[in-house]
């Protein structure tokens, strides 16, 4: 397997792809605005005509998703298309037509409600408080009305009990805040599976999503070969790109951040990424990056508040 390239920027590679799947969080954005030196790294793309998918896994619809990224400069014209995990599962649930979606029912307890709770309009499902009353479970983001797994475990053996499917609208089992970690709903999904219950994944790693972006790339003759893929998660988007058959970027000041901190030179730096790979299967990424800029960036930013 070949080495991970070292790179001081966005430009370094390119010149080597067509398409180009961005995750959101710890890439562009922090939550509240964009990296120094993203907006120009998507004007450059968009001046070489690159096809450019923001890939997020984020409960939020598609079009939420553009006025989030406009309010904090990135605009419309600065990527082709928005691909959210949310987005496919509300399509999912509108055509309730294949696959998981196949008649799952018109009643969802939903994990996360008050963050989404605009995530049913346009379909004819009813959001219901008691689990008893439910025919599938919708796990889209961090809840407050239950902070802890003493809080939302009766729930989930409930459901157990009823055999009721979950939708995991977000894989993320954790987000960043500041220097600290948050629970993600994939912890909570996973929690449900322990309790002997049916999760069904939509965003990444997972095949769907990205099958989706394929298609899209297709439309504009464009095949996994063409594309890279660049995140901040080894679990999401590495391991996802890589099972997707395309070649990765991770960005070191994300969600992994830590990993990094000792590492000042190539041979310190190829010594974290060895152990960090041996968490996840030794998916190897194809490239390295400091941060998205196009030319060589800045050492490593520390982190502002990161939602699910």
């Amino acid at each position: 397997m070949a080495k991970t390239k070292f790179c001081q920027g966005l430009s370094d590679i390119s010149d080597s792809y067509m398409g180009f799947l961005i995750d959101q969080w710890g890439v562009l954005h922090d939550g509240h605005k964009a990296y120094e030196g993203v907006i120009e790294s998507l004007k450059e793309l968009q001046g070489r005509k690159k096809t450019v998918i923001i890939l997020s896994n984020s409960s939020l619809r598609a079009d939420e998703t553009k006025k989030v990224l406009k309010k904090m400069g990135i605009g419309p014209s600065l990527y082709t298309h928005i691909v959210t995990s949310g987005e496919l599962a509300w399509q999912g649930l509108k055509q309730q037509e294949d696959g998981v979606f196949e008649r799952i029912g018109s009643k969802c307890f939903m994990f996360g409600r008050k963050a989404h709770e605009c995530f049913f309009d346009g379909l004819d499902i009813e959001c219901v408080d008691d689990i008893s009353l439910a025919d599938f479970i919708m796990i889209a983001g961090a809840d407050e009305r239950y902070p802890t797994p003493q809080d939302y475990e009766p729930i989930l053996r409930e459901a157990t009990r009823k055999r009721l499917k979950a939708l995991c609208a977000n894989p993320d089992s954790k987000s960043l805040i500041g220097t600290n970690y948050l629970m993600g709903p994939g912890l909570m999904a996973r929690r449900y599976q322990d309790f002997g219950g049916v999760v069904a994944y939509i965003g990444k790693p997972h095949k769907p999503i990205f099958q989706h972006c394929i298609k899209l790339l297709q439309a504009r003759d464009l095949y996994p070969g063409d594309s890279v893929v660049i995140g901040d998660t080894m679990a999401h988007d590495i391991m996802g790109g890589h099972l997707a058959g395309m070649d990765t970027c991770l960005i070191r000041n994300g969600i992994h951040a830590g990993a990094f901190k000792n590492a000042h030179n190539p041979a310190e730096t190829d010594k974290a990424l060895n152990i960090l790979m041996a968490q996840y299967n030794n998916t190897r990424p194809t490239f390295l990056l400091r941060s998205l800029k196009w030319g060589k960036a800045l050492p490593d930013r520390k982190h502002k508040k990161r939602k699910l």
